[in-house]
């Protein structure tokens, strides 16, 4: 398989959509770029954060369920996100998130990169990545010499690897080498979001999802066509997927694999402008059209965040 590009998205779950929303647009200086609600649960927002554009490769998305409590760390889930900087930038992150939190350097499999946790407690990495071409988002207040580039990686917990390295390498993934109990596969060429590390735990307990937790991965495809090809291939190897879901920005299908974390595989296409103007991007609260009759009533049960109107954009245009 050589249709996947590298990491499309990772969506994790949170408790609240303001202190989510804060920090991964003024701690880490990403863009909001969409307001939208959950598809299955329209009274909980979906929330994205990504480069100016949302591109694949850069975006953080969230379920904030108010109140939800922390999850449990454990095996069967994406443990840590770690996102790409430039080299030589990671001693003004230190200075940048001391406040917020404990954070920790270390060298691992020949990269520097800095440990520390989200609102909700979500391990996150930022990884000094040489040559990294991707443009960060300069609207926030992160300078660009030092801003995230997109994603690096993500690790995932597992009690046995062997099988879900076996489903990377059907995705087009290499093992690139191995420090500890985690062993690194990286694609070819792709995205510059290109690595999944794997950590081998067999004594882990099951991971419980909540708060803190994330609760996919996204891979990148170009346009519909290519997922179906890639549905067909996964089915050829014997995984199950459900059929293609329209979910506005992105076509997704979705699968479990052997390890118990969930896997997407999203369109680049039709991307997050298709609804709101680039300068306007996550500005407005967009809803999908199934759920537009509910705008009234969200007003009072979503949490207001800084810079979303509730109106719809053809009102405020």
């Amino acid at each position: 398989m050589d249709q996947i590009n590298g990491l499309h998205h990772v969506t994790m779950l949170a408790s609240k959509a303001g202190a989510n929303n804060a920090f991964y647009t003024e701690a880490l200086g990403l863009r909001r770029v969409k307001t939208t609600v959950n598809f299955d649960a329209p009274d909980v927002y979906h929330l994205y954060f990504g480069d100016e554009l949302g591109r694949p490769g850069t975006v953080m998305t969230s379920f904030p369920f108010p109140n939800a409590a922390r999850g449990r760390r454990g095996a069967g889930e994406a443990s840590m996100t770690a996102f790409a900087v430039p080299e030589g930038s990671l001693s003004a992150w230190e200075e940048r998130l001391a406040p917020l939190g404990p954070t920790t350097r270390e060298t691992f499999l020949g990269e520097e990169r800095l440990l520390t946790e989200g609102p909700d407690g979500e391990s996150l990495a930022l990884v000094e990545v040489a040559g990294d071409a991707r443009t960060p988002w300069t609207g926030g207040n992160v300078d660009a010499g030092i801003g995230i580039r997109g994603f690096h990686s993500v690790t995932l917990a597992l009690r046995d690897a062997r099988a879900t390295a076996d489903l990377l390498r059907i995705m087009g993934y290499r093992e690139e080498g191995r420090e500890g109990a985690v062993t690194r596969m990286r694609l070819p060429k792709g995205n510059g979001a290109e690595v999944v590390d794997l950590h081998e735990d067999a004594s882990a307990p099951p991971a419980v999802q909540s708060a803190g937790s994330v609760h996919h991965v996204a891979f990148s495809v170009a346009d519909k066509a290519t997922q179906d090809e890639v549905r067909r291939e996964l089915a050829q190897a014997g995984f199950q997927t459900t059929p293609n879901i329209d979910r506005d920005y992105f076509w997704a299908i979705y699968f479990r694999t052997p390890g118990g974390v969930l896997f997407e595989v999203a369109t680049d296409e039709p991307g997050f402008a298709r609804d709101e103007p680039v300068e306007r991007l996550g500005t407005t609260l967009r809803l999908p059209r199934q759920h537009e009759h509910l705008r009234d009533a969200l007003k009072g049960r979503l949490e207001p965040l800084e810079g979303v109107s509730f109106e719809p954009l053809e009102k405020i245009s």
